[in-house]
């Protein structure tokens, strides 16, 4: 049975355009075998290049550029601890000035070793395609071990340019058998994600405790004052800064670089000032025997002193999770060349004027501006400790959107804030939470030294964590040798075990406050991820049927509604259940039924290009699709006509290639088998085809013969028909001309309108559950899905086009 393609098609089927598209259908095989399934909308995606990942090639000039902005979004923390850590760390007053030099030797090799060593040039190494922080780590150890505690893994999203990293060709057992190891304990995989939701509840705790001790040490700075008037005076700043906060620190970004430079000057100049008046032999500091010296002369008391110590290093976390605005050798540059030689000239001058002035050690760092330069320094100390609270705030809006995308955090609005840096966010509920929490912390710390106590447990708990976790990534993803990751654990870990241990002394002293405020947040994210962990297996163990399917179609009591109907679900793996009770309770479905589910990727970003992923539901004349979208953690969800527009779009373009690839199968079928010498038994060319397609595609889903009943009597008149001459009364249709159609179909039912149908799962506990399930589910659960964002206000769905479906789920 030969196929005939002529002049007869017409110019929309020309034979040169068809063969320009057999090229390039060749071109792609080598993608459609890697892929193995042809269910996605651009099955090249695997080879989609690098260009939008934070990683891609900049020139230096746009590094410096980079290395300067940075100034003003991550170095503010760490930027004003000189304001207070003297102050924190000699609580009771100096008793012997040698302690001055045995400090100043401690300040400076915890700057060298722990921001400059362990975080500047190893841990930046660990991010997840640019970006950085608790959850970035988290998520480069899911991609390469099967460790997320939701089973929705697909093998096309290891396609997805940045879902996947170059892994080195020498395997090693040792990763592999960790790796196995972690993949089938439960208990290393719920392990794993209770560390990294305490160290992301420690970070968000930063964002309370850094703008309340930043702004209190910046405004004591008026001597005049009493304490009363500098906390109130401090409430003051920190509601205005909460206010402010809706606008976006892009906004102002441009205004960030500047006034920390001016800081980091003022900061170098003072210290160089101080050096040379008052003791420049303090640089002796730098022979790390005073070290031991210190401690052998004050035994436990230097051991606690070691808490007010460790605040020089606040904020170093900060580099790492704000490193998706930047890139690795920004972050490097401006650390190295600017912020270590300001810090380490900072605190030796205010060594070199305690060492003449002890007494003045309550407030070294004012006591020690020359008169001529209190004033300028004191408005560029407030401006810099503002930004410092700003930084922090910003990257508690960014850990808890990373957070919502791993189900981990009820919902909540997110507003991206910058058209530059896409992980620039604000989220009004936690702004306005974290803004009571600042104010409420001042008002009862009322001083730096009580604050302090509390604020170095959050960070070296974070640190600790960041130093397992990316130890773990050394064993697996680096493969790193064995020697090279015990003396990184032994050196960073011996080091911030101590200082844990110093920071958890003064637990009684408000060191408990990160800890209370950790564990509610911990309560709060353990509660919503399991129930929505058990929300997602019911659904999984109840998705529809194959049967079912087919029955509703071959129901002609189901009216078609002209449009298309986007239902939403989270199962990514079949038909959700609310399709069956949606069926009975409303006996109508729309001519087109796209299946939609909304899924998270633990990467930064997904390319527009690789966003959609189609299945199409048997059989097909019923126009039934499912579409997976995938969004990285940093992207923002189109507007509705943006969303629309790109999802039939897409939807169009899967047709075709599906019919096209059909076709491609259909030709080498003919040449393979000398289709026009063929008399033996009739079948139609598209079975036929549909089984050499499975046979070479391996497809989840075959492409059965095309049903005319299914068709419209004006795309039947415009098919081709090709007959036989062994078979007169045998007939087929072009899978060109039928994806003509189809595509057709759909964009014509798209300007009949669209509606969205929403699935309103209400979640209960058996009635033989425990009494503490019941509570967990029935009202604490309950509780917060009522209060927050409901789903049509995250996903930007239109309430005038806006179907909800209840239903109840038993878990």
């Amino acid at each position: 049975m030969a196929v005939a393609m002529g002049e007869e098609e017409g110019p929309e089927f020309s034979t040169e355009a068809r063969e320009a598209e057999k090229l390039n259908m060749k071109e792609r095989k080598v993608s459609w075998t890697r892929l193995r399934r042809v269910d996605s909308l651009h099955l090249e995606a695997g080879r989609v290049s690098m260009s939008h990942a934070h990683s891609s090639e900049v020139t230096w000039q746009r590094t410096m550029s980079l290395a300067f902005q940075s100034l003003g979004v991550i170095y503010g923390d760490i930027g004003t601890s000189p304001l207070y850590v003297y102050a924190s760390t000699f609580t009771e007053g100096i008793k012997d000035t040698q302690d001055i030099l045995g400090v100043l030797s401690l300040i400076i090799y915890t700057i060298v070793l722990i921001p400059m060593l362990k975080y500047i040039f190893i841990v930046v190494l660990a991010n997840d395609n640019g970006d950085g922080g608790t959850f970035a780590l988290y998520s480069l150890i899911c991609r390469y071990a099967k460790v997320s505690l939701i089973p929705n893994q697909q093998p096309e999203d290891r396609e997805v340019s940045n879902y996947k990293l170059d892994i080195p060709s020498n395997q090693l057992r040792r990763s592999e058998k960790i790796k196995g190891m972690l993949e089938n304990s439960k208990s290393a995989k719920i392990t794993l994600f209770l560390v990294t939701i305490t160290a992301t509840s420690m970070v968000i705790g930063d964002g309370v405790l850094t703008p309340s001790i930043s702004v209190l040490s910046a405004v004591s700075g008026i001597k005049s004052l009493n304490t009363d008037a500098v906390v109130g005076i401090s409430v003051a700043i920190l509601i205005i800064l909460f206010c402010v906060q809706r606008f976006g620190t892009d906004r102002i970004g441009f205004s960030f670089a500047p006034i920390v430079l001016i800081w980091f000057m003022l900061l170098s100049g003072i210290g160089l000032f101080n050096l040379f008046k008052y003791d420049i032999g303090v640089l002796r500091a730098f022979n790390p025997k005073y070290i031991g010296d210190y401690f052998k002369r004050n035994g436990k008391q230097a051991w606690i002193s070691l808490g007010g110590i460790f605040l020089c290093i606040t904020g170093t976390e900060a580099m790492f999770a704000d490193l998706g605005h930047f890139n690795v050798q920004a972050i490097q540059i401006s650390f190295s060349f600017l912020t270590f030689p300001t810090l380490v000239t900072a605190y030796s001058g205010q060594a070199a004027y305690l060492m003449k002035h002890p007494d003045h050690v309550d407030n070294t760092f004012y006591d020690s501006i020359p008169g001529s330069l209190y004033w300028p320094t004191f408005v560029v100390a407030v401006a810099a400790a503002i930004i410092a609270s700003q930084a922090m705030i910003s990257g508690a809006f960014a850990i808890i959107s990373q957070s919502l995308s791993f189900g981990c955090f009820p919902r909540v609005k997110v507003v991206h804030t910058s058209a530059k840096y896409e992980g620039q966010v604000y989220i009004p509920e936690v702004n306005y939470m974290l803004m009571v929490a600042c104010v409420l912390v001042t008002a009862c710390f009322r001083s730096t030294t009580n604050i302090s106590n509390a604020y170095g447990i959050a960070v070296a708990s974070v640190m600790m964590i960041t130093t397992c976790l990316v130890t773990l990534i050394m064993l697996v993803i680096w493969k790193t040798r064995i020697w090279w990751i015990v003396l990184f654990f032994t050196i960073f870990g011996s080091i911030e075990l101590l200082y844990l241990s110093s920071v958890y002394y003064k637990f009684k002293e408000g060191g408990f406050l990160p800890l209370v405020f950790a564990a509610f947040l911990m309560i709060i994210m353990i509660m919503w991820h399991y129930v929505h962990k058990q929300r997602y297996m019911y659904e999984l163990k109840n998705k529809v049927s194959a049967e079912f399917i087919r029955d509703l179609a071959a129901n002609r009591s189901i009216n078609r509604v002209p449009g298309v109907a986007f239902l939403y679900s989270e199962l990514v793996q079949g038909i959700p259940p609310i399709l069956s009770h949606f069926v009975e309770n409303i006996p109508s479905i729309h001519s087109v039924l796209v299946l939609i589910s909304i899924k998270n990727l633990p990467i930064s970003k997904v390319a527009l290009e690789e966003r959609f992923l189609f299945r199409q539901v048997e059989p097909r004349g019923f126009r039934m699709f499912r579409c997976v979208i995938r969004y990285g953690y940093n992207d923002k969800i189109e507007e509705p006509h943006e969303f629309e527009h790109q999802l039939m779009e897409n939807l169009k373009e899967f047709i075709r290639h599906e019919y096209f690839l059909l076709e491609a199968g259909n030709n080498d079928h003919n040449r393979k088998d000398e289709m026009a010498k063929i008399n033996g038994p009739h079948s139609t060319l598209l079975a036929e085809v549909g089984q050499a397609k499975g046979s070479t595609v391996q497809m989840e889903e075959s492409l059965p013969q095309p049903d005319p009943s299914n068709l419209s009597s004006s795309s039947i008149q415009s098919f081709n028909v090709v007959t036989s001459t062994n078979s007169p009364n045998r007939t087929v249709f072009s899978p060109i001309q039928v994806a003509e159609e189809e595509m057709q179909f759909v964009q014509k039912a798209m300007e009949k309108g669209a509606v969205y149908l929403l699935g309103e799962a209400e979640v209960v506990a058996e009635p033989n559950s425990s009494v503490f399930k019941k509570i967990i589910v029935n009202y604490a659960y309950s509780f917060l899905r009522k209060n927050f964002r409901q789903g049509d206000k995250i996903m930007a769905i239109p309430r005038n086009r806006l179907l909800r479906v209840g239903m109840t789920y038993e878990i």
